[in-house]
């Protein structure tokens, strides 16, 4: 979040606004400060009086017109109040520009624990344990909730949500000018020709992983689950799986757990992570695991390619990264040995 692309807010509207939706008395002082997670939407802490409150708004300067939808993100959470997908709730939406020169939301800002390291040092292997199951738990149920029912009927597209993004993915990659590895080439030509049988449509996070999550303060259970930006209709497998990279990427290339004692940590092994959900949802997960990795894996590395090259153009956001886009070749690589794997079954 960069200050000077996104200055501190205005806060006598944003105090007028509060006042104005019941959300701070009249001699309430109003206070916002800027907090970190969310890559792209600016996410302010609020304080109003005693009471607090998080607000998300669309960043200052051009944008792409289906970037930074906040109004999606409100209207996911809202609909899911009430379910087994624990969300803050949802307060009021702006879309008047004026009062914060972009649309914002603000929701309740939940007390509890993020964990920035999917390793989850410092605690006991018991512990540990009880945190995996429970962000097992709500994956399952995020795939079991009835999104016509709940509103969310149009919310995507209905139906070949893996071809879609493989086209997507692919279009980008064959757009950049930087160098790209072999592997991406090979996995452009394979994935599209070995989607598997079977199609499904749930409600999907796009990026679930326990960062995103806020967990009670002292027990194993999820308050909320944040950053909803990537949300959409898709394939519940094209959701877990990305969900399940942490365990097949070590933690030197990308936010992993490959290669770590999961036994000495008190983690699941991916295996027994996947037979739980399973037995949560009643879906097949196994069958065709090694395509959603390389999947996954091949989609991840186009995006990191995707931020090599705002680098090169001097439009990247972020100062680390030319050296995120370094961590795209190693990606592009181990999802070509996942496809490999598949092939090989």
């Amino acid at each position: 979040m960069s200050g000077a692309a996104n200055p501190p807010l205005p806060m006598e509207p944003l105090g007028a606004y509060l006042r104005a939706q019941g959300l701070a008395g009249a001699a309430d002082a109003v206070q916002a400060t800027p907090l970190s997670g969310g890559q792209s939407n600016p996410t302010f802490r609020v304080t109003a009086g005693e009471r607090q409150y998080v607000l998300r708004k669309k960043p200052s300067g051009p944008i792409a017109a289906s970037a930074h939808a906040i109004d999606r993100e409100y209207r996911v959470m809202q609909a899911l109040q009430g379910s087994g997908v624990p969300v803050p709730r949802m307060l009021a939406y702006c879309e008047d520009a004026s009062i914060l020169g972009t649309p914002f939301y603000v929701m309740e800002f939940l007390q509890g624990r993020v964990f920035m390291d999917p390793a989850l040092p410092g605690l006991q292997p018991a512990e540990r344990g009880e945190l995996y199951r429970e962000m097992g738990r709500v994956i399952a149920a995020l795939h079991g909730v009835d999104h016509v029912a709940v509103g969310l009927g149009d919310y995507g597209r209905t139906g070949q949500y893996v071809q879609r993004q493989i086209d997507r993915w692919s279009r980008q990659c064959r757009a950049l000018t930087v160098p790209v590895d072999p592997a991406m080439h090979q996995l452009m030509e394979w994935l599209p020709a070995h989607l598997p049988p079977g199609d499904e449509t749930t409600l999907v996070h796009g990026d679930y992983r326990i960062d995103n999550l806020v967990f009670h303060p002292t027990e194993p259970r999820v308050i909320g689950v944040l950053d909803w930006e990537l949300s959409t209709l898709g394939h519940p497998l094209a959701d877990l799986s990305y969900h399940c990279m942490a365990w097949n990427v070590p933690p030197a290339l990308w936010r992993g757990i490959g290669g770590l004692d999961l036994a000495a940590l008190g983690i699941p092994s991916e295996a027994q992570y996947l037979a739980d959900y399973q037995a949560a949802t009643g879906r097949e997960v196994q069958g065709h695991w090694a395509f959603y990795m390389a999947y996954n894996l091949f989609r991840m590395a186009a995006i990191l390619y995707g931020i090599a090259q705002r680098a090169v153009d001097g439009s990247a956001a972020s100062a680390d990264a030319v050296e995120t886009g370094r961590k795209a070749g190693p990606l592009a690589q181990l999802a070509w040995e996942w496809a490999q794997r598949h092939a090989a079954r």
